[in-house]
């Protein structure tokens, strides 16, 4: 029996339905490395009928939200990147017109100007270039793209403090940034 401003049964906490997926495979640091990622996200399905992840999209995926260099994640950044897949891959389904799992070259364009980016066909040409086998890019790799394109553009807006698209970088930093992802 509940009495006025007492709760009627004490609740128990919701837990959050990732925990699950990331509990599997953490260590007892609580942490995840990116053979672990990938199992989780294998085991939850995320990727759906596409192929699971490979381990380097993984490497990437961490690195993207790895603030304190450690080369894993936590919870909370497990669930940031969960919501990034999902934007990620409701992207891609949108863009992928003929249902092949795989996107061409124009509905790259299009999936990432659907993202605010505009870049020129050359730029586009240099990501279908790396990122695509004869001409269509996979899920994974559509990912990959994503993730780098992200963590790209954060590093530049840091160096774009007059926000007019131009950043500075000593080369040591500049190479820190690319190859650090």
């Amino acid at each position: 029996m509940a009495y006025p401003g007492y709760p009627a049964q004490p609740t128990q906490p919701q837990v959050d339905p990732l925990w699950g997926y990331f509990s599997a495979v953490a260590g007892q640091d609580g942490q995840i490395d990116a053979d672990e990622l990938q199992r989780a996200l294998t085991s939850s399905g995320i990727a759906g009928s596409y192929q699971p992840f490979n381990r380097s999209t993984c490497v990437i995926m961490i690195t993207m939200l790895d603030r304190d260099r450690s080369g894993q994640m936590g919870f909370n950044e497990f669930k940031e990147l969960w919501t990034a897949l999902n934007q990620w891959k409701e992207t891609f389904m949108r863009f992928d017109g003929d249902r092949s799992g795989t996107i061409e070259g124009h509905e790259l364009q299009q999936a990432i100007s659907s993202f605010g980016f505009n870049l020129s066909p050359q730029a586009i040409a240099v990501i279908l270039r790396r990122y695509g086998i004869q001409g269509r890019v996979k899920f994974d790799d559509f990912v990959a793209l994503c993730v780098r394109l992200r963590a790209l553009t954060a590093q530049f807006q840091q160096r774009d403090t007059a926000r007019n698209g131009t950043a500075m970088f000593q080369f040591d930093d500049f190479i820190q940034t690319v190859m650090g992802l």
